[in-house]
């Protein structure tokens, strides 16, 4: 492809990609294709020869497309969202052009630079305490990641080195220091609640380390899945003595279930008397509800902790990856992550003068992810991404209301927040019941295709949660899902109660049959 045709072929293609987001609507949302589908419509081997691209296109509209489930559209209803935009989209054209590496500063300064600047800048816009910025007197700074697993893999990876060198910093022998070491290893233990994000229990399976879930109630005061710092501390307690070491434990802004936020101004107590004990807060979706002062309030404390991490790919209108992690001090990254082979040095690193994002993160190379960000920034402005989400809980409040009108169809489990509403549909009868018809009810809502929603288990109950985060979406989007799970509920009811009278009627024929068989009835 030569440079007249890849004009072309970039018209053809932005016109395609206008023209399917302009549209998106009425794509079904959820693909339908069968498991297998592609292998059956592509050769088996790759062409000899190259294609033209009119050709390629066609088979991306024929053959890929139906099997797309689409995130963008404001009919998609499940997990969190993951969003893009025409800003973010342009970004990520330049940064496949650019294709830098960016392993160090000299492989393009421009690409570290401006990661450094934009996490800042973003710092600086959701108000986190100043010492997650670059700037900072304790050395602390943003990296992007890939995902907030990602980057929650990279912190335990830096909490478990830290831990382990406290722990042996009085012994000067290397041999003993190295079996000092390989002992206290097996007895570090990671901490999270049951409705922190299974990227944790991961990471401590990638890194080696033992991991125990904490159980949470319900809390009386915030009336979700909160953990407070007694609950922590009770933890912290067992685990020590069980002759454990806790070293690690992440805390959540925005669970996945339900949106929960732990006690963070509490937890930061606690955290005074575990001086080893790296706290993280996973804000993966509803830290970017951090941009409107008036969410601000839900961090106090984090000051304590020693990292933060959020997704702009999520709920911040840049497309996936761009997951944003902060730390309070970089070194414990640097000490834990950094290798410099002689064809790595240069004067500029080696003299300080730079940051080397490579020692920051477990991957050698680092796209230059900073460009979209950049590009998003500046063309919605803080303004913008304010309104945006605002617009988002507007619309997931007229969602919640609609829940709460019916309480003889639903009832709601936690309180709406971050756009979430998470409830259960009702029925006579015990928890199971309701279960059982909540999810015939959440199952016959994806068949329908309309609309795509998930489920969640949380402490026993089988829920629905419904959660927009979508720039595109609107009320009428949501009234419209209303209708839509309101019509399979009384479905699921109307046929619940024909199956219970057929089964009266059943009952009533085999009493009949017995009573007739044994002379207790007779026709006269």
């Amino acid at each position: 492809m030569d440079a007249s045709q890849f004009q072309a072929a970039a018209h053809a293609a932005i016109h395609h990609v206008t023209d399917y987001y302009e549209n998106i609507s009425d794509y079904r949302v959820v693909s339908n294709v069968a498991p297998g589908y592609l292998g059956r419509l592509l050769p088996t081997e790759m062409p000899e020869k190259g294609e033209p691209w009119d050709a390629i296109q066609k088979d991306l509209a024929d053959k890929i497309l139906p099997g797309i489930t689409h995130w963008q559209s404001p009919n998609f209803l499940a997990f969190f969202p993951a969003n893009s935009t025409y800003a973010a989209i342009l970004g990520e054209l330049y940064c496949a052009a650019f294709n830098c590496p960016n392993f160090n500063w000299q492989c393009s300064p421009a690409s570290t630079e401006l990661e450094t600047i934009v996490l800042d800048w973003l710092c600086r816009l959701m108000s986190l305490p100043p010492c997650y910025l670059s700037t900072s007197s304790s050395g602390g700074g943003g990296v992007i990641n890939a995902t907030a697993s990602e980057a929650i893999v990279t912190v335990i990876v830096a909490a478990r080195d830290r831990a382990l060198r406290a722990l042996s910093s009085s012994i000067t022998d290397d041999g003993e220091k190295e079996r000092f070491t390989d002992q206290m290893r097996s007895k570090l233990v990671a901490l999270g609640s049951d409705q922190t994000h299974s990227s944790t229990q991961k990471g401590c399976m990638i890194t080696g380390t033992k991991y125990r879930s904490i159980k949470v109630k319900r809390d009386p005061i915030s009336q979700n899945f909160t953990l407070t710092a007694s609950t922590l501390r009770s933890a912290l307690e067992a685990a020590t003595a069980e002759g454990l070491v806790p070293f690690y434990t992440t805390v959540s802004l925005g669970t996945t279930s339900t949106c929960a936020v732990d006690a963070f101004a509490e937890i930061a107590e606690v955290a005074k008397d575990y001086p080893n004990l790296w706290i993280h807060v996973d804000a993966a979706y509803a830290g970017a509800a951090l941009v409107c002062p008036e969410y601000q309030h839900l961090i106090k404390g984090v000051e304590a902790f020693d990292s933060f991490n959020m997704n702009m790919h999520k709920w911040l209108l840049t497309n996936i990856d761009c997951s944003c992690l902060f730390v309070k001090e970089r070194k414990h990254l640097i000490n834990a992550l950094s290798i410099t082979p002689s064809y790595l040095r240069n004067e500029f690193s080696e003299r300080g003068l730079v940051t080397d994002y490579r020692d920051w993160q477990i991957p050698l190379g680092n796209r230059f992810r900073s460009l979209k960000v950049w590009f998003v920034m500046r063309t919605y402005g803080a303004e913008g991404l304010r309104r945006h989400i605002r617009n988002c809980l507007a619309v997931g409040t007229g969602f919640y209301e609609r829940v709460k009108k019916r309480p003889d169809l639903f009832t709601i489990f936690t309180p709406p927040a971050f756009g979430l509403t998470v409830f259960s549909v009702n029925v006579d009868g015990d928890l199971k019941a309701r279960n059982d018809i909540t999810k015939e009810v959440y199952e016959a809502v994806n068949a329908h295709g309309e609309i795509f929603i998930t489920s969640a288990v949380v402490d026993g109950t089988y829920t629905i949660r419904v959660v927009s985060g979508n720039p595109r979406a609107e009320d009428r989007h949501l009234a419209r899902a209303f209708d839509i799970i309101v019509a399979k509920t009384e479905e699921a009811n109307l046929k619940r109660r024909r199956a219970q009278q057929i089964e009266k009627e059943i009952k009533v024929y085999k009493w009949f049959e017995r009573a007739c068989t044994h002379g207790l009835y007779r026709l006269s």
